[in-house]
């Protein structure tokens, strides 16, 4: 078994605030990995030290069988895999045909393959029409789509995508999935964090569920059995059963 992403006891500290605490992540190469969780549990500071972002306060870290701690292996790292972050790190003052060709160049693609990639992705992604436009005209869903263009222009082998859906229509999500769906066909990984449950459960083979900064839940899709669904589950292990009750005071009125 080979594994895209492995982790050791992986925590990272803000002064004295644990935002992840001991993680041990196993993500086998070729799969659709939905890593969930409540806001806070530590999901995006998770991302960012796998994706060499930041440094983790204690633990171990292996992607793609490279060291993101260590300077060579982290470069070595980096041009193999594509990032969707939480903050979308775009360059305001670019259209999305400037912006995909400056980070084509960075990743020193050939200029043919670049331009070729950079006329499927616009229109695919409906920005063709907007290709004037900087990119700090662009709606929310936009960047989005923005960004995810940027993460898959250099076909990377694994591929991090931070609520990649947040903000996307219904249309352009449809295509999303089809193009997230055909990337792990052909053997690449997706690490993915989404609180849209229905999208995680239709696309993903393996979960990992983390609240609090600890890893309580990391199984593949079709081990969670027939007895329920992955939001059922979710519930159940995020404790979420203490508030089920819970509702506003006067909406239990009626209305006068």
């Amino acid at each position: 078994m080979e594994l895209a992403i492995q982790t050791s006891e992986l925590s990272r500290s803000f002064d004295s605030f644990r935002a992840v605490d001991k993680v041990d992540l196993r993500v086998e190469r070729g799969t659709f990995y939905g890593f969930l969780g409540p806001n806070g549990a530590g999901k995006s500071t998770t991302i960012k030290m796998l994706t060499g972002l930041l440094a983790p306060s204690s633990g171990r870290i292996r992607v793609l069988d490279l060291d993101p701690l260590d300077h060579a292996q982290s470069l070595a790292m980096k041009a193999r895999i594509g990032v969707v972050p939480e903050d979308l790190a775009l360059f305001d003052n670019l259209t999305a045909r400037e912006h995909l060709t400056f980070l084509g160049r960075m990743h020193s693609m050939d200029k043919q393959v670049l331009r070729k990639r950079i006329d499927e992705l616009l229109p695919l992604l409906d920005l063709e029409k907007d290709e004037q436009k900087l990119t700090l005209e662009y709606s929310h869903g936009m960047k989005k789509k923005l960004a995810l263009a940027g993460a898959l222009l250099h076909d990377p082998d694994l591929l991090f995508l931070d609520e990649p859906f947040e903000g996307v229509d219904a249309v352009a999500s449809r295509t999303i999935r089809q193009i997230l769906a055909s990337f792990v066909e052909r053997g690449s990984t997706v690490f993915l964090t989404s609180h849209v449950l229905e999208i995680v459960e239709r696309l993903c083979t393996h979960v990992g569920i983390i609240k609090g900064g600890r890893l309580v839940e990391q199984t593949a899709l079709a081990e969670l059995g027939s007895g329920g669904s992955l939001e059922q589950r979710f519930l159940e292990v995020v404790g979420a059963d203490a508030v089920a009750g819970a509702q506003l005071s006067w909406l239990g009125e009626a209305k006068a």
